[in-house]
């Protein structure tokens, strides 16, 4: 297990193993963590630790630096086993459903890496604030992935869970990977039919045992959107990168914008539909929001088509990947154009001539903003009308890529006929498309 570290460090390293504790003081300082594995990258006489707020350091070994195991077990080799949190059943009753992700999951001392936890339990255990805001019986995980391999069958199965347990409960948390949690949020809005009570999609940038992480607070918030008077799909993830509070964004007008910073998700083309602090305070900020009616009964209506397509127009790209695409079958595209909406029109390759006979065909295509924030206009431009007028394309509003995907796939999942998903794509059915375009709804 110490591969990678020099034969020096090995010796020095003789009776600890990956995973133990340990102390290394180098020039009057000591640094205190967890031994990781050396990468076979960088230095091998440097020593990986991890330290108590989650973070791995390297430090180089030189003359006069003192290595000491401490008295703390094996961080390997200890199952570390935990108390199931015990919830206050007068409290308002909320189902738990676990996906996995980096919510899910903990550091493998052996690789570095992080692996899921054995279970959900696991995750609520660490988080005893939760039962004086909610009762969580229902608790279960129809899938554990991490959301890169998440794909339009695990939305169906989530979308099945989340209906079966709804309607029993005053609302629904969902536990899921950052990457594509927009993807299903989008699914979810979609697929939750008459649903009039909160569904809730949190995740967290650090896994639950990093001291920067973000999980525990995230998961206070959903807790206090799960039970509010707001009646649809959102995601709850922090707001700032600090620890103030969390935003509550529509399922179908939220995107991931940043890999790594804790406040990552964005609402789009809208403002949030609301603040929560993790004391319990709920600020409503978006008036235009379902509200609750625990009267109606929620089915999962989770037909779709997987056979379509999300690609980006740039200069100088070829229209022949449609043409290739409709002989594998496929059934309906989503472009994203650039500015206005625009594809390559009066250049070498235009699109307009293949995008044209692929909807006379039958097969649509959707065009949405690659600038994310803003709205398609089909009339601005000659080239704009072009592509909407003559071509027939079908103008996506201020939908989200992702948004317009999901909802293409959806609608295909319910009927082949062009001109009625023409109809469906520019109807606005789960809060994907804004009346108006407004100047608070940029960058918030």
């Amino acid at each position: 297990m110490l591969e990678n570290y020099s034969k020096q460090i090995k010796k020095i390293l003789k009776n600890i193993k990956i995973g133990d504790r340990i102390s290394v003081t180098r020039e009057n300082r000591i640094y205190e963590g967890f031994l990781m594995p050396k990468t076979d990258t960088g230095d091998s006489d440097s020593i990986v630790i991890k330290l108590d707020n989650g973070y791995n350091i390297s430090i180089k070994y030189e003359r006069g630096v003192k290595v000491e195991k401490l008295k703390k077990p094996s961080r390997e080799l200890s199952k570390e086993g935990f108390k199931a949190l015990e919830f206050d059943s007068s409290k308002p009753k909320v189902a738990l459903i676990s996906t996995g992700g980096t919510i899910a999951s903990k550091v493998d001392y052996r690789t570095g890496g992080v692996y899921a936890l054995e279970s959900s339990e696991e995750l609520l255990s660490n988080i005893p604030e939760l039962k004086d805001i909610v009762y969580i019986k229902d608790v279960s995980s129809p899938l554990k992935k991490m959301s890169e391999d998440i794909g339009h069958k695990d939305w169906q199965i989530i979308a099945k869970e989340v209906a079966k347990h709804i309607n029993n409960n005053k609302g629904v948390i969902i536990t899921h990977g950052t990457d594509t949690m927009h993807y299903t949020s989008a699914a979810l809005s979609f697929m939750l039919k008459d649903l009039y009570k909160p569904v809730v999609l949190v995740g967290s940038q650090r896994s639950s045992d990093r001291g920067s992480t973000d999980s525990f607070m995230n998961l206070i918030c959903a807790a206090y959107v799960s039970i509010s008077d707001i009646g649809e799909v959102g995601i709850c993830m922090h707001g700032t990168t600090d620890d103030h509070f969390c935003y509550f964004i529509r399922g179908s007008k939220a995107r991931k914008m940043h890999t790594s910073r804790r406040d990552a998700f964005r609402s789009i083309n809208e403002i949030p539909l609301a603040r929560i602090f993790p004391e319990g305070k709920v600020d409503i900020l978006n008036k235009n929001h379902k509200k609750r009616d625990d009267s109606k009964e929620v089915v999962a209506d989770t037909k779709f088509e997987p056979k379509i397509a999300l690609l980006k127009v740039y200069p100088g790209s070829d229209p022949e990947i449609l043409e290739m695409l409709v002989k594998k079958k496929y059934k309906g595209f989503v472009l994203e154009g650039t500015g206005l909406g625009h594809v390559p029109t009066f250049a070498d390759k235009s699109w307009i001539p293949t995008i044209k006979k692929i909807i006379k065909d039958g097969i649509p295509v959707v065009i949405a903003p690659q600038t994310i924030y803003g709205r398609i206009n089909t009339r601005v431009y000659t080239n704009l009308r072009i592509l909407y007028n003559e071509a027939k394309a079908i103008p996506s509003e201020d939908m989200l890529p992702e948004t317009a995907y999901v909802k293409l796939g959806w609608l295909l999942g319910h009927t082949k006929n062009i001109e009625e998903v023409r109809k469906l794509m520019t109807t606005n059915i789960a809060g994907e498309i804004s009346e108006r375009s407004t100047i608070d709804s940029f960058l918030v």
